[in-house]
């Protein structure tokens, strides 16, 4: 029974999705609902709590109410009556729906704990590097750093942002695209809160002058997350940033990632051909890997070999061999690639297509008989065509073995929670028919802001995509170099734009007019 001390385990592992089993006291909708008697927190510490996985939900004539997943443990049970003086009355809920509400109740914010570290003072200022890492393993930043990262996975942050400025420290989180802002904080703590980290991801806390890479693997709500952290040298102390990879996380569907009916089925045609190259195309954290994760789940057959080569490996794909580049001992995406190639494939992903040399190999690779997927940064999916041609490709290879481009973006979702029916103003009208070049019809939406949301009127993302099927009429406009408007309006014949898809997405209520002008004016990011 006793797993709540876990010492592998971060703060605030708070299990899965609760299930309710059983009414309690002062709820009928399971305990995620229940209203906790302040008292009865107050009875038992938060660390017997956790220990144990019992949670104290009201205190009666004596008598201390708990939820606990495994009753009858006559330790426990003499163990709280020693703690409290209460007598215990026992109630049956699911491990995970007491850990998140132990969690929730005992929580310590990163606001909490940055004002009482501000009260306390503190300051590294001056401080030999010694003195730093000792001040890095104190319980006080350690805390402070567990607890920024939790409240971040808790948010569903993709990013922390750690950054030093002449007086403060900026630390921001990365939610559905945009960065929020907390509370900071005391400056003098920069230099201790970045060595923690440094250490957690055992990189090297003596150099401060140089860029540098590490990695952490925790445990949140009992899913692995990989944490990749990066600094960076700036003229106030090093800037840092955390990206957060659920690897338990399932991968989406195509219907899941916003691709319609339609071109799902287009999309599953291209892809079940048994040779070529297929792109996924857009800006930085627009999505691109996770759509060729979706993909390459939907075409995995036991029959089949898969291999990818990736920077880094962000999700883990059952049956797929996956490697990630080192670039340090000189594994590229070209070397890593040719390697791939002798262990006999069918399919090969590269995370991303940066140069010619990675380019040509890929495309050499789809022409003598593999199925190979990539990334590329453009802004829309005829520019893969073109830049493809700026790395130097002969435009016949590019004709001969391209097969599909799926270029997209992502924006926010409105939250279902408090979304509205709302009219158009005539500026807005105005905007969104000169960039579409159609009149806007029907009715759009937006979020208000709720509890649910966070007051942002937004909830989770979607993608926005546009599908170029590469037709003999594209092929023979690519051999002749044409331009990309040239390809484009071919194209557009029979593709529907990234504009178009956002539209009607707009109008079904999934997003707002906002957001399609916000990735529309380049302002798109993870």
């Amino acid at each position: 029974m006793n797993t709540g001390g876990n010492t592998e385990r971060p703060a605030y592992d708070l299990g899965a999705t609760p299930e309710v089993v059983a009414p309690t006291a002062g709820s009928d909708k399971g305990l995620s609902k229940a209203v906790i008697s302040p008292e009865a927190l107050r009875a038992l510490p938060a660390e017997f709590a956790k220990r144990h996985q019992v949670m104290p939900l009201a205190l009666n004539d004596g008598i201390l109410d708990i939820a606990t997943a495994q009753p009858g443990n006559h330790r426990v049970i003499d163990d709280i009556r020693l703690v409290t003086g209460l007598e215990v009355r026992e109630f049956i809920f699911p491990e995970a729906e007491i850990l998140e509400k132990i969690g929730e109740s005992y929580r310590i914010t990163v606001e909490k704990m940055i004002e009482k570290l501000t009260a306390d003072g503190g300051s590294v200022e001056g401080k030999n590097l010694h003195d730093i890492e000792v001040m890095a393993n104190e319980p006080t930043v350690v805390n402070l750093v567990n607890v920024i990262i939790s409240t971040a996975l808790r948010e569903r942050a993709s990013d922390i942002h750690i950054v030093p400025f002449e007086n403060v420290i900026q630390v921001r989180y990365r939610v559905d695209g945009l960065l929020q802002e907390k509370q900071p904080p005391p400056k003098p703590l920069h230099a201790a809160i970045v060595s923690r980290i440094k250490i957690m991801a055992d990189m090297n806390i003596a150099e401060r002058f140089m860029p540098q890479d590490g990695h952490i693997q925790i445990h949140h709500r009992g899913n692995r997350v990989d944490v990749r952290v990066g600094t960076m040298p700036t003229i106030y102390g090093e800037s840092l940033v955390m990206r957060l990879l659920e690897k338990n996380s399932r991968v989406s569907t195509a219907k899941e990632l916003g691709l319609d009916a339609e071109r799902a089925e287009l999309l599953s045609r291209l892809i079940e051909k048994p040779h070529g190259l297929f792109l996924t195309t857009g800006p930085t954290g627009s999505g691109k890997t996770t759509t060729l994760y979706s993909i390459l789940q939907s075409i995995y057959t036991p029959e089949l070999k898969i291999l990818t080569i990736e920077d880094p490996v962000e999700y883990e794909l059952p049956g797929v061999s996956q490697t990630p580049v080192r670039p340090n001992r000189n594994f590229t995406f070209a070397n890593g690639l040719r390697a791939i190639l002798r262990q006999d494939p069918d399919i090969v992903m590269v995370g991303e297509i940066r140069d010619s040399e990675t380019a040509e190999i890929a495309i050499r690779a789809a022409l003598t008989g593999h199925q190979v997927f990539s990334t590329l940064h453009t802004n829309d999916a005829t520019g893969a065509v073109t830049r493809l041609l700026d790395m130097g490709i002969e435009a016949f290879l590019i004709a001969s073995s391209l097969e599909g481009v799926l270029a997209q973006r992502l924006v926010r979702r409105i939250c279902v929670h408090c979304r509205t029916e709302t009219p158009v103003p005539a500026s807005m009208h105005e905007r969104m028919e000169a960039l579409s070049g159609q009149k806007l019809e029907g009715a759009f939406y937006r979020g208000k802001g709720c509890e649910e949301c966070r007051g942002t009127g937004y909830r989770g993302r979607i993608g926005i995509y546009e599908l170029l099927t590469i037709t003999s009429q594209i092929r023979e406009l690519i051999v002749q170099k044409r331009s990309n408007v040239e390809i484009k309006n071919a194209a557009q014949a029979n593709m529907m734009t990234m504009h178009q898809d956002a539209l009607r997405k707009a109008a079904a209520g999934i997003t707002s007019l906002e957001e399609i002008l916000r990735t529309s004016s380049g302002d798109q990011r993870e």
